[in-house]
């Protein structure tokens, strides 16, 4: 069960006088034009990283902090390729609104960014803060199924991604599957223990030394704080490399 928005948590965060949160979401793509699908912790729901704007803060400010709130990623990993023109905006049903904030909390106003990833998978960490948004996830393609994001967040998906779509960059790899590339599950093959770079076509991508800041360490196979699930929605496997650490329980579906 989803927690619900209290009168009282409205006196931490800003609303506009028309009772919208302003707020960022983030489009995260890889060097296939695949973005970043991360499910919720302890849900059955998928979504991209996004955010409240913090008073004070620009809606870039707020999506700097939130993309290493959420998902471990630093300025230096990312490049910002478009945003939204302007706030794409959603309602957020009563059943997840308490009685005492009804009729001032009325949804969420948001500014998208695309991204694209400059660092690598290993730089990705679901467990960068003590309250994870994520308990699993996965390079996803383009278009991602809506069917699998909570209802009422599916059309403002469906206008952030139409929008930047224009803005996809050619893919970086000769062949590569850019918007029609098939779900891909971090790497197509592992990497060679003892090594510094994936294997076959990924290895000739990346043979030019990264800089000491993006250099995957030589202990970690996959991202702290991921675990893998080929098909969303569907019974989960066991979880792979997910480190033991305690988490946090759920945060509300509409504040974040």
């Amino acid at each position: 069960m989803h927690n619900r928005v209290s009168f009282s948590e409205l006196g931490l965060i800003m609303l506009d006088r028309d009772g919208y949160r302003p707020n960022v979401g983030i489009i995260l793509l890889n060097h296939r034009n695949q973005v970043f699908w991360g499910k919720r912790i302890r849900t059955h729901s998928w979504q991209f990283p996004q955010g409240g704007i913090d008073r004070g803060e620009t809606p870039e400010q707020a999506m700097y902090r939130e993309l290493h709130e959420e998902i471990g990623l630093k300025p230096e990993h990312v490049e910002v390729i478009a945003r939204t023109r302007d706030w794409l905006r959603y309602e957020v049903p009563d059943r997840y609104i308490r009685r005492d904030a009804r009729g001032h909390y009325k949804g969420q106003k948001q500014i998208w960014f695309l991204l694209r990833l400059i660092g690598g998978d290993w730089n990705l960490n679901l467990r960068a803060t003590d309250h994870p948004e994520f308990d699993a996830w996965r390079w996803n393609d383009y278009w991602v199924p809506l069917d699998l994001v909570i209802e009422f967040k599916r059309g403002v998906y469906q206008r952030a991604l139409e929008e930047l779509s224009r803005y996809l960059p050619p893919v970086s790899r000769p062949g590569g599957g850019g918007r029609d590339a098939r779900n891909r599950y971090l790497r197509s093959s592992p990497r060679p223990r003892g090594t510094g770079a994936p294997a076959g076509a990924e290895g000739a991508r990346r043979s030019r030394p990264l800089p000491a800041h993006l250099a995957v360490p030589p202990h970690m196979e996959l991202p702290p704080g991921a675990s893998f699930d080929p098909q969303p929605g569907a019974p989960a496997p066991a979880p792979v490399a997910t480190p033991a650490t305690a988490t946090t329980p759920t945060g509300d579906p509409t504040l974040s």
